[in-house]
């Protein structure tokens, strides 16, 4: 095979505006599927399981928002290494990087499992479960936590895919693993009365196909990235966990938020609210998924290519996403306000009371959808930089840092609306963040960006 062949036929393709957006479209369409049937698996264990089955999954759903966490930090984190590797013609550093990466998640879902399982009584308590939620909060966090490094393997497959320049096979196993995951939730929940065990299961079982898919392509050596025997670098994973690091702050703060609006919402309205609350983040995540899925397409591209210190082209594809997230961000506020009284009443049926709370809330809420798409692609821009510290930086002061400023501020100023404008709030607050530091990152590698827009310069007086 002829590396080079295959490289400028993936990552090292010269790009267009609407290139760009084909590139993407798959990881995009994946992060908006993906979201669908995680939704709909809340769906059923409330209609067909009930309210407090519901309750003991979002209990101990910060056991999985860990175990997904460790996953994307080392996916994407280490992606950008590789990546950068790969821009920089170092293909044999590439796959061993790969291959240590891959390993490394593999070993520490297998530690986490353990050590979930046997002290799992204590984790369940500790997030605050009580004696009739405990048996449910047991068998759907046994269960999850067995499949710990298969979930976490999945979510480092789901970057690497497109690293590898394979979006599309990322898709594929999204909608197979999708698919199977609702055909089980409905077999098990309705037909054998499994419950949250029924739930928990289907869900493992529809990320053991990307699992599985992923060993077989990777193990392949004719793939453009595949494994091989790695070469232990500390140095490595650490980065990569550095790098990374912003994915797990937002995976471990949506716990801490949940649990935060929780309190707010049973303060000023009481249990409607709380239903109101978790209505709007199941909304949140199916249409900021657009968002996530484009960036995650285009980091493994801003990497090769700062690796490979083309700034010509890379400058071309950050102005290109900008535009692009932009466009997106004005497309997703727009179907936000023509299908809000579609997402709520899916959610609450006849159920007048929270139809309303949540229709008032979402509208107050979705003010953020302006912004979060630029912030979540200034976040992943400085992972594929390799620049961990901005990247986690940001992360936690928009996840977590600002929200809890405005969860206790503005609800004193505005009551229950303060609470809908914690998000818009903290999305307002970092876009001012991400400008700064992008500002200042120009500013520090000032000379790279002076040389290409002298070059630009040059051609464009020589021409005329």
């Amino acid at each position: 095979l002829n590396w080079r062949f295959i490289m400028n036929n993936n990552l090292g393709n010269k790009i267009t505006f609407l290139s760009l957006i084909r590139y993407t479209t798959p990881t995009v369409i994946m992060m908006v599927f993906i979201s669908l049937y995680t939704i709909i698996d809340g769906l059923f264990i409330s209609n067909y399981v009930g309210s407090n089955a519901l309750s003991s999954t979002n209990i101990i759903f910060p056991v999985v928002n860990f175990i997904l966490g460790i996953g994307v930090m080392l996916g994407s984190g280490g992606s950008a290494i590789v990546a950068m590797f790969l821009g920089a013609n170092k293909e044999k550093e590439a796959r061993q990087s790969f291959s240590l990466l891959l390993l490394t998640s593999i070993i520490i879902g297998i530690i986490v499992a353990v050590f979930g399982v046997v002290n799992l009584k204590q984790i369940i308590y500790m997030l605050g479960s009580t004696e009739n939620l405990y048996n449910d909060c047991y068998k759907y966090g046994f269960i999850m936590l067995i499949f710990a490094p298969v979930i976490m393997t999945k979510m480092f497959f789901d970057v690497f895919f497109v690293t590898a320049g394979k979006p599309k096979l990322g898709l594929t196993c999204a909608i197979l693993g999708g698919v199977t995951n609702i055909i089980l939730d409905y077999i098990f929940i309705t037909k054998y009365n499994m419950g949250v065990s029924g739930a928990a299961l289907a869900t493992c079982i529809g990320n053991f196909i990307t699992f599985i898919v992923g060993i077989i392509y990777f193990l392949n050596k004719n793939s453009y990235l595949h494994i091989e025997r790695p070469k232990f670098k500390l140095s490595v994973i650490l980065k990569s966990c550095t790098n990374g690091i912003s994915e797990m702050i937002t995976q471990l703060s949506s716990a801490i938020t949940t649990f935060l609006y929780n309190i707010a919402m049973l303060k000023f309205i009481g249990e409607d609210g709380v239903a109101a609350i978790t209505i709007v983040l199941y909304a949140q995540f199916l249409l900021v998924s657009a968002y996530l899925g484009f960036t995650s397409g285009v980091l493994p591209r801003i990497s090769y290519n700062y690796g490979k210190k083309d700034n010509k082209e890379l400058h071309k594809i950050i102005k290109y996403s900008f535009t692009f997230i932009l466009i997106l961000a004005v497309s997703i506020f727009v179907i936000s306000k023509l299908l809000s009284e579609f997402l709520v009443s899916v959610f609450t049926g006849d159920n007048i009371a929270v139809y309303n709370i949540t229709l008032q809330g979402f509208n107050i809420f979705s003010i953020g959808f302006l912004f979060s798409g630029f912030n979540i692609f200034t976040i992943g821009m400085f992972t594929a930089f390799s620049n961990g510290k901005i990247s986690g930086l940001l992360s936690i002061l928009r996840t977590l840092v600002l929200f809890l400023v405005g969860i206790y501020i503005l609800p004193l100023m505005f009551q229950v609306n303060g609470v809908w404008l914690v998000v818009p709030f903290c999305e307002v607050l970092t876009i001012l963040l991400s400008i700064f530091f992008i500002f200042k990152w120009i500013k520090d590698n000032h000379s790279n960006f002076i040389d290409y827009y002298n070059y630009r310069y040059y051609q464009e007086t020589s021409y005329k």
